[in-house]
């Protein structure tokens, strides 16, 4: 009795929101390394192979994160042991981010140990905290723990391996730990989850999840700077920084302004918040993510030649990242708001980067960049003023 005590004490005890704790922020710090990381691995690789290499890259680091923002939305990060886990969990991340450059080769295997550790370590570790306490939680994890260790085994043979089969079992894993949730997590003898099971505080996932594109606009931020600083000043340079600065701004603003706190609202008030908090939250926002790395990069490449490079692979880098942004967003709008369409601003706004997409043959870097940077400001001004209009 005295041990369940004690593990009960581990759990939140939910008074309304529950804030985002300052251990949580910190344990954020090691995905701000991971994101650079990752927006340098594909500006170093700016290839088919290189954006198939950091994108399978991405969906690991986002999951190994989405993961424990769940788990810390039903433990109490200001308890010791929870936080001992949170660092332990940290210190394994930054294995992890740290290893990202060689993780197609030589530090395949740091990469994959690193990130074994996190995914069953921490579910480990939620057994422990959940038993005897929240059973159908408790099932839950067990069916979680069996899917992981399973995992497991593909990203440590993927380690071991390498060329295409290291890419090959890391893509198997990923596949199988993506399609876990949608199937429940079912497990032979165990049966499925239910989202009903998973009785998430919505508004600090959605916080969790906030913050998270705080830190990829910040890496956005960083490239920016970082690569207007180290080019000699000249009148196109500076309209390039203008440019890569208003088009942080715009994203911002998309995912901001209302967008948000619309989203926040609506998954505290629902009937079923696990449901929401694995489409909206757990899926949908890895499109946003990405689509921020991808711009930092397309900045990158209009801030270091603004009358260049040309070709396909530079025009699809700096409108595909908006366009992915925008399309995140609009999918994310799209289920949180419950609406019978994606926003209509969103819509367009793909449509204006598809037809640039096109056009893109005869335009230099700044000013696809400019033109790009356009469609996400019309995005941006018509979503603001169409949830004016509704409010």
């Amino acid at each position: 009795m005295i041990s369940e005590t004690r593990r009960a004490s581990l759990l939140r005890q939910r008074q309304g929101h529950e804030r985002v704790t300052f251990v949580e922020l910190f344990f954020d710090l090691v995905f701000v390394f991971a994101i650079t990381q990752l927006s340098h691995s594909l500006a170093g690789h700016p290839t088919l192979a290189g954006a198939v290499q950091t994108g399978l890259l991405l969906l690991a680091v986002w999951w190994v994160w989405i993961f424990t923002s769940w788990v810390t939305n039903w433990v109490d990060p200001e308890r010791t042991p929870v936080r001992f886990l949170l660092l332990g969990l940290m210190f394994a991340g930054l294995m992890l981010s740290a290893s990202l450059p060689g993780a197609f080769g030589d530090g395949g295997l740091v990469f994959a140990l690193s990130y074994a550790v996190m995914q069953v370590g921490r579910s480990l570790f939620m057994l422990w905290v959940l038993r005897g306490h929240s059973p159908g939680n408790y099932r839950n994890f067990q069916r979680i723990t069996a899917w992981l260790s399973a995992t497991a085994l593909l990203w440590i043979a993927g380690g071991l391996a390498e060329g295409p089969w290291r890419l090959g079992l890391w893509a198997c894993a990923l596949a199988v730990e993506y399609a876990a949730p949608a199937a429940g997590f079912r497990t032979p003898g165990l049966g499925r989850s239910s989202t009903a099971d998973w009785t998430v505080e919505g508004a600090h996932m959605a916080e969790r999840c906030a913050l998270f594109i705080i830190i990829a606009l910040g890496e956005s931020i960083l490239v920016t700077g970082a690569t207007y600083a180290g080019h000699e000043r000249s009148l196109e340079g500076l309209l390039a920084f203008a440019v890569a600065f208003i088009g942080s701004v715009a994203l911002w603003w998309i995912y901001f302004d209302k967008g948000a706190e619309h989203a926040t609202q609506r998954i505290a008030g629902s009937a079923d918040p696990g449901r929401m908090a694995r489409i909206a939250y757990t899926y949908l926002h890895l499109p946003i993510v990405a689509g921020i790395i991808v711009g930092a990069v397309g900045d990158e490449m209009m801030l270091a030649h603004p009358h260049g490079p040309d070709g396909p692979t530079a025009a699809a880098v700096i409108v595909g990242g908006p366009a992915l942004y925008v399309l995140g967003t609009a999918l994310f709008k799209w289920v949180a708001y419950d609406r019978v369409l994606p926003p209509l601003s969103h819509l367009v706004g793909l449509g204006l980067m598809a037809l640039l997409y096109l056009l893109s043959a005869g335009l230099s870097a700044l000013a696809l960049g400019a033109a790009t940077t356009a469609a996400l400001v019309v995005v941006a001004v018509w979503e603001a003023r169409a949830l004016k209009s509704a409010a």
